[in-house]
């Protein structure tokens, strides 16, 4: 069975284009039922093209989390409705990751690396290195790394040795200086996470502080890694979280990282267990879903489900969720 990918053609008449005539990406695919090897038959990768730059979101895989750590500050009754509305829970569910790969010119860029495979209990997430190379993807190709923020499922990925062991050595890793400085004493009074979780995120923030410092590249508030890929300081999920902007043409696609997951569209002021400042991050929140409903622009999160391509609409005193038609 050989499955095409195309860009998806959008509002303002951005025409189809076939992946392997006119991208610099690999998006052909190719599965064969009863073959051994990394070639799956669910699709995990997912490509676009925002004026001139290539964007190819990526999954990750996905691993289990508390319905609980989605929705702390929630009355336990309104959170029970929204998953069985959902058909998810009741009391645990499966959570997404995305990566994104981004071509613009001649910088081949990732941003964010998910969780990497040596953590137990996550056997369906770090899937990313493998979905890379069957999407024609030599991780030796890629010039520079944006981490949004230094949690575990967005560093993981580049602690993998079969990762570490391909990269270039004048690699790139773009990280905000703020998000640094926090990881040397980090703060996590007002999360609520499951116990073992701030003892293994700080030492996995640690370690890659230790392995890639004289590869990362701070910026204070903004940086542009290319022509047309911004990464901006938004801070509320940890201090130094930062979003992605891709912008050619009169397009632009947002990658929101961690500022927020699928309950955030009808409960924005929901806070996950997670976030270092729960009301900062409602702000945020709420500020990037009102700017992505006013522009009418893409936008792609790391947790919410795979694809992660669509649009934010204003929904009352919410939002709502307008997912991407495929287009293949």
């Amino acid at each position: 069975m050989t499955m095409h990918l195309d860009h998806p053609t959008q509002k303002d008449g951005t025409q189809k284009r076939n992946a392997q005539q006119e991208s610099n990406m690999n998006l052909h695919n190719t599965s064969h039922p009863g073959e051994s090897g990394s070639e799956e038959l669910v699709p995990s990768r997912y490509a676009l093209r925002i004026g001139e730059i290539d964007v190819l979101v990526v999954s990750d895989g996905v691993l289990p989390l508390p319905t609980e750590t989605m929705s702390t500050n929630a009355d336990p009754a309104a959170r029970a409705a929204w998953f069985k509305d959902m058909f998810l829970g009741p009391d645990a569910f499966d959570w997404a990751l995305n990566v994104l790969v981004v071509r613009s010119g001649d910088k081949l860029i990732l941003v964010d690396a998910g969780l990497g495979g040596q953590f137990p209990g996550f056997p369906r997430a770090g899937q990313f290195p493998k979905r890379l190379k069957a999407a024609g993807i030599d991780l030796a190709s890629v010039t520079d790394v944006v981490i949004t923020h230094m949690h575990m499922d967005h560093i993981g990925g580049l602690l993998v040795d079969e990762v570490k062991s391909q990269l270039r050595p004048d690699l790139r890793i773009h990280v905000s200086a703020t998000e640094v400085a926090f990881w040397e004493s980090p703060d996590f009074s007002l999360t609520s996470m499951p116990s073992p979780v701030p003892d293994v995120l700080r030492a996995t923030a640690n370690q890659f502080i230790s392995e890639y410092r004289s590869k990362v590249r701070t910026f204070e508030d903004e940086y542009e890694v290319a022509p047309g890929v911004v990464v901006k300081l938004t801070g509320g999920h940890t201090p130094g979280h930062s979003v992605v902007y891709v912008t050619s043409g009169g397009e632009r696609l947002t990658f929101a990282g961690d500022a927020l997951f699928p309950v955030a569209f009808e409960h924005p002021d929901w806070h996950n267990g997670f976030e270092h400042d729960p009301e900062e991050s409602v702000r945020v929140r709420v500020r990037l879903l009102q700017e992505a409903a006013a522009s009418g622009e893409l936008f792609v999160a790391t947790h919410l489900p795979f694809p992660s391509v669509g649009r934010v609409a204003v929904d009352g005193d919410a939002f709502r969720w307008v997912a991407g038609f495929w287009d293949y």
